[in-house]
């Protein structure tokens, strides 16, 4: 299933289970307190994506000073922000899934799932590759050899 396949199934979904869930919720408890509800998961939603992006903005600063790369702390800003989108949407199943974003240790894993199908689907391409170079006839080696060099008598290795 491509892309497109998911978020066209996405865009038409999502509003159905919205309209689903919020005339299921005002037929429990009203009309105005399901409003009442939706705007204050809004407004909640807000304050901790406020809390948890200074958080992890804190983390970045932090992995910088230690001369690090802030990769996974960058993600998460990301998914911060498509957090945020999802909080501020009215409805039940966006903020589900929006508050579900906002707790850290899921917040991790949904990235280190992400990446990990990338790294697979990177290191599938490359292998199909290197199958048709040598389909082709054309096999193509490469070898990369790592070492240190110094001239003799300097103390100050390269």
């Amino acid at each position: 299933m491509g892309l497109f396949q998911i978020l066209l199934l996405l865009f038409l979904l999502v509003p159905i289970i919205e309209i689903y869930l919020l005339i299921e919720v005002g037929s429990i408890i009203g009309a105005f307190p399901t409003i009442f509800l939706v705007v204050f998961t809004a407004v909640v939603g807000a304050a901790l994506l406020r809390w948890q992006g200074f958080t992890t903005f804190q983390r970045v600063r932090e992995a910088m000073a230690r001369g690090e790369v802030p990769a996974i702390e960058m993600m998460e800003g990301v998914v911060l922000l498509i957090c945020g989108a999802l909080l501020l949407t009215p409805g039940f199943f966006t903020d589900a899934v929006g508050f579900l974003c906002l707790i850290p240790a899921v917040r991790r894993r949904f990235i280190m799932e992400i990446i990990k199908r990338q790294s697979l689907s990177v290191s599938g391409a490359a292998y199909s590759e290197h199958s048709v170079h040598e389909q082709r006839g054309k096999r193509h080696e490469s070898r990369t050899i790592e070492g240190e060099s110094w001239k003799e008598g300097d103390d100050n290795r390269r």
